[in-house]
């Protein structure tokens, strides 16, 4: 269990309770107490392994404090994967949902764990990360995201998971929303950048499923062969919309050599800085090749994917800042956001890159 820790002091539970509701849920659990360990990565919801002999599954649940409107929603999430998971193994199937709060604080729901490596801040140890294996791993990445592109959100009846009609103009108008409700102060740029996103809306592409949050340490690899993807995981705020979104939101995940180190330092994937990792175009042309999308655009999508990081960064250091988490990872989380600000304006007075 060495990618888990014990759990933290006050993101504990009554291990009675839910195994007792596990019981009424899961068939043929085996003899034994509940053991949980924590997931400690992750900035957002509170993912724990939960254990009964040699079963395991995962639990998810809001973060502490105060949530956003609609967001962390766990039981929109269970019902995505509910759906998803026949059409899309890769999404892990829910055993349950559980509404009810006096549990453990919160709503919370149950899936299956599925095993294997995620490449976060580093290549794991037990891996030889080769020119080869990276540029392997990176097409995988790509063609991971073009394949959920592929699926037929209608037929899988996710029809009701979005709105696809004026779906970007709609998300720009929301980010810019949620970064005003959760700003901690003033941070000079942000005004002109929010105003440029506004006046350069370009025309969706036909709508697919949008994953939201796509990028590398939501991929379970397989430890033998990492350029396999076991699990896609995250699923918190998928919807149906602009597949060039996703795409924007991924690329402001992905590092390259000759990016500023301060934005290297805020960005979880900074492992694919490494010249090994396919750069941000290479990137780009293997997903333009594979899904046939034009990406005339992408300059746009790219400036709002990093505008809509500061804003998800923004929102956890809110909650730091008047106190309702003591999570001290997030105490340096101000100065992140400013980064991003200030990359993404760059890029907004640019041609593009």
């Amino acid at each position: 269990m060495t990618e888990t820790i014990m759990v933290r002091e006050d993101e504990d539970f009554d291990r009675g309770k839910v195994e007792a509701y596990m019981r009424e849920r899961i068939e043929d659990l085996p003899e034994g107490d509940l053991e949980v360990r924590q997931f400690p990565s992750g900035a957002s919801n509170l993912t724990y392994l939960v254990r009964i002999g040699d079963w395991e599954g995962v639990l998810r649940r809001p973060p502490l404090g105060p949530v956003p409107p609609k967001a962390h929603d766990m039981g929109r999430e269970s019902r995505i994967l509910q759906k998803l998971h026949p059409v899309f193994p890769l999404a892990p199937k829910p055993y349950f949902f559980c509404e009810d709060e006096s549990l453990i604080g919160a709503p919370f729901y149950v899936m299956e764990r599925r095993k294997g490596i995620v490449i976060d801040a580093s290549v794991p140890g037990t891996i030889n990360p080769s020119p080869e294996l990276c540029r392997g791993i990176s097409e995988t990445v790509v063609e991971t995201l073009v394949r959920l592109h592929t699926v037929d959100w209608e037929g899988a009846g996710l029809g009701d998971l979005g709105r696809p009609e004026g779906f970007l103009p709609r998300q720009v108008k929301g980010w810019i929303g949620r970064y005003e409700k959760a700003k901690t102060g003033e941070i000079e740029g942000v005004a002109a950048l929010t105003e440029w996103l506004s006046a350069n809306v370009p025309e969706s592409p036909e709508p697919t499923i949008v994953h939201n949050d796509y990028k590398l340490n939501n991929l379970i690899l397989d430890p033998d062969d990492p350029t396999e993807v076991r699990a896609v995981l995250d699923w918190e705020m998928t919807t149906i919309g602009d597949p060039l979104f996703d795409l924007g939101n991924s690329l402001s995940y992905w590092t390259e050599p000759d990016d500023p180190e301060g934005l290297k330092e805020v960005l979880p994937s900074a492992v694919c800085s490494g010249p090994k990792f396919f750069t941000r175009r290479e990137f780009m042309d293997l997903y333009a090749e594979k899904s046939g999308r034009d990406l005339s655009d992408i300059h746009f999508y790219q400036i709002f994917g990093y505008f809509r990081l500061a804003v998800i960064i923004q929102q956890i250091y809110a909650r730091w800042h008047k106190g309702q988490t003591k999570d001290e990872r997030f105490a340096s989380f101000g100065e992140r956001v400013k980064t991003l600000i200030d990359y993404a304006s760059e890029l907004s007075s640019s041609n593009g890159r």
